[in-house]
């Protein structure tokens, strides 16, 4: 027994001084077989305090599981009264919550795109960040060179349409057929001076000599028949026809030359206006002159051809005027009529296929008989696109110079009897100077039809060569080797004919 008080169990007795050691500070360690108990969670920070960094897994601890395919990662927890959130890309020490919010997007992992997806109604790509290219995103837009032009496309065309180049007159394209009409009328508007200025002079030209040889050859026919006596009458009556017929014939070339003449000149001038060039008046004769032979050939070609239509459809009547016959005189004017008729179809057919003959001769530097066969293998397919364009332009043509001229004609026929009622003579002066003012206006109608005229076969020739050709192609290159100031980089002439053409 102990003199203490209490009761002590034996085998006690000498270890009642010894200290108790203290519990360990640690986790407890596991045993074999046994789990790791879980880490305890970390005390929560004070009013004012920073919450502690996330601490890396011990060894033999696992780092938190991403969440797998399809599972959304818990929603980080606000911070509560007082604390901070944690920086951008540390999780929160907070322990996830059991309820999931609604759908977010997990981290991205290593390799996966480091921006959020789009969210309805926002663009699906981020903005650029700092020093960064500010390229647009990826897509099925089309490269910058093909942006050029897009606004000048029209509404409602496709992205990354661009409309084909015009550097002057026309397009570069196959034209359509309201292009065809319009652009032999932009012709006077564009360079007026040189066209419509060689029209006036050419048209002058031919009325001055018309006229004068008209007036000449009158003044010599009206004096044979009056010095005409006796037998000698008839012979000369049939003279003096014989003689107006080569008086027309000779205005008839002469006008036909000119015409020529004129379509020599539109067409370098539609050819150069096409590339965006704008010729003087001079410059543009001396380029038509240089193939004036050929030019004229091909218009003694054209006055043989109609002499011969006219002589047999003349010959034909004079046959049955002889026969004597009423039956036989009607038959032979039913069939001139016939042939007439027949002719007039033949002379559309041969002009249509043989309409771009001028355009060859001048631009392609050809002769007559090849630029015939040029012409006839261009016209191939497109004969009546061909003939309905020059017969539409040769209507509004028409019916525009009568609407201008019918006032004047009007006025012809009435002043000069208001003037000189009596006959007397005392207002010559002014129905001569009627008469001028009326062949000015008239000749100035005249040229500005021919222009047109002519300027319409030239788009036309363009054209074609353009559809069946790549003209086109060849246009473009000489118009963007032109900027170049290197002449030997400058593309040729894109009208001449390539080989084999």
């Amino acid at each position: 027994m102990s003199d203490d008080h209490g009761w002590t169990a034996p085998g006690t007795e000498g270890r009642r001084d010894e200290p108790t050691p203290p519990p360990p500070s640690g986790p407890a360690q596991p045993q074999h077989g046994q789990d790791a108990p879980p880490p305890a969670a970390p005390p929560q920070p004070q009013y004012g305090q920073y919450a502690p960094p996330p601490q890396a897994p011990e060894y033999g601890q696992y780092a938190p599981q991403a969440p797998e395919y399809g599972q959304y990662a818990p929603l980080p927890q606000a911070p509560e009264y007082g604390q901070y959130a944690p920086p951008p890309g540390q999780p929160s020490s907070a322990p996830p919550q059991a309820q999931y919010p609604p759908p977010q997007y997990a981290p991205p992992q290593y390799g996966q795109p480091q921006y959020p997806p789009p969210q309805y109604g926002q663009p699906q790509y981020p903005p650029p960040q700092y020093g960064q290219p500010q390229y647009p995103p990826p897509g099925n837009g089309t490269p910058a060179y093909a942006q050029y032009g897009a606004q000048f496309a029209a509404p409602g065309t496709p992205e990354g349409w661009t409309p084909p180049p015009k550097p002057g007159l026309i397009p570069l394209r196959p034209l359509g057929f309201g292009t065809l009409l319009g652009a032999p009328f932009q012709v006077l508007r564009r360079n007026p001076k040189a066209t419509f200025g060689s029209g006036l002079i050419i048209q002058a030209a031919v009325v001055v000599v018309t006229t004068l040889f008209f007036v000449g050859l009158t003044v010599f026919l009206v004096g044979r028949s009056l010095n005409a006596v006796g037998d000698d009458a008839d012979v000369i009556a049939a003279g003096n026809v014989a003689l107006g017929i080569i008086g027309t014939i000779v205005v008839l070339a002469v006008s036909l030359f000119a015409s020529a003449l004129l379509q020599g000149v539109l067409v370098v001038e539609v050819a150069r206006g096409t590339l965006g060039e704008k010729r003087r008046l001079g410059e543009l004769w001396k380029a038509a002159f240089k193939r004036v032979l050929p030019l004229s050939l091909w218009l003694l070609m054209l006055v043989g051809a109609g002499l011969i239509g006219l002589a047999i459809v003349i010959g034909i009547i004079v046959l049955g005027a002889i026969s004597g016959t009423g039956g036989g005189v009607a038959a032979a004017v039913l069939v001139s009529v016939f042939l007439g008729l027949g002719f007039l179809v033949l002379g559309a057919w041969l002009g249509t296929k043989t309409a771009m003959v001028p355009s060859i001769i001048v631009l392609e530097r050809k002769g007559v008989i090849a630029a015939i066969r040029r012409s006839w293998s261009l016209t191939g397919g497109y004969f009546w696109r061909t003939f309905g364009t020059i017969a539409l332009v040769g209507v509004i043509l028409y019916f525009a110079s009568q609407i201008l001229s019918t006032p004047f004609s009007l006025l012809i026929g009435i002043v000069p009897s208001l003037i000189d009622p009596t006959g007397t003579g005392s207002g010559i002066v002014a129905i001569i100077v009627l008469y001028v003012v009326f062949i000015a206006f008239t000749t100035a109608v005249s040229a500005i039809t021919s222009v047109v005229q002519a300027a319409v076969v030239a788009v036309i020739y363009i054209d074609l060569r353009m559809r069946k050709e790549g003209l086109d192609v060849e246009l473009t290159r000489f118009v963007e080797s032109a900027q170049s100031p290197d002449e030997e980089g400058r593309w040729p002439d894109p009208y001449l004919p390539r080989a084999g053409a």
